[in-house]
This record gives C-alpha cells, structure tokens and sequence, in this order.
C-alpha cells in the first residue's frame, strides 16, 4: 500500500513537471537511448555493477591493466636504459600480480623463468 501511494504521488509530480515544461530543454531530447548490454553480467550483480560503473569504480583487475598499458606506453618514449630497465621490471611485476588476481594459473615456462629470476635474485643479495 505504502509503495502505490508514493508511486502515485511520484507520477503526479512527473507530470505537473511535464505541464510546466520542466522536461522540454533536456539534453538528448528526440535522440534514442543507448542502452550498455549487461546480458553478461549476472542478474543479481547487475545493480552493483550499473552502481561501480557510475562511480568510475574498477575491479582491481582493471585498474592493474590499466597501470600497465600505461607504463607499456610510457616506456616508448623513455630512452635512459636504467629507467627503461627499472619501468620493465615494474611492469613484469604488475603483470604476475594480474595473473594471481585473475587466478590464472602459471604457465610451465613462465613459472620457471620467473623461478629462476627469484633465485638469482636471493642468490646475489
């Protein structure tokens, strides 16, 4: 009951605002809406997601790739070798933390590499 009496004082209030033409100079008025497809996103995360979208709000996964474009661009234009080493290295560790947060698991190669590189690493402290 609750519920209907607010709706009904919502859509009397909509449109006193139509009569008063408070809707007529809007932006977009005419065009059609463009609507995001959220088929993907599970129906019961879809209200958090619409939520954290707006908010500019990104799953660590996201923002970490986003990091890592970045310095990857970034590195194009640095020509100092100490820096270009230093920035790679940030940007391999950036991208094994990516592997764990997507829960990837390693790659036989990639997980010896990096072993190797961790043992040489203590070896030469």
């Amino acid at each position: 009951m609750a519920l209907s009496y607010f709706a009904r004082i919502a859509e009397e209030r909509i449109r006193e605002a139509q009569r008063e033409g408070a809707f007529d100079n809007l932006p977009g008025k005419g065009k059609p809406l463009v609507l995001e497809d959220v088929s993907m996103v599970p129906e019961d995360l879809r209200m958090s997601y619409h939520i954290l979208k707006n908010a500019q709000v990104l799953p660590p996964e996201a923002e970490l790739q986003k990091e890592i474009h970045s310095m990857q661009d970034l590195l194009k234009y640095i020509e100092d070798d100490g820096e270009r080493k230093a920035l790679a290295k940030e940007i391999e560790w950036k991208m094994v933390r990516l592997d764990l947060l997507k829960r990837r698991s390693f790659s036989l190669r990639s997980s010896r590499f990096y072993g190797k590189k961790l043992v040489q690493r203590f070896l030469h402290r």
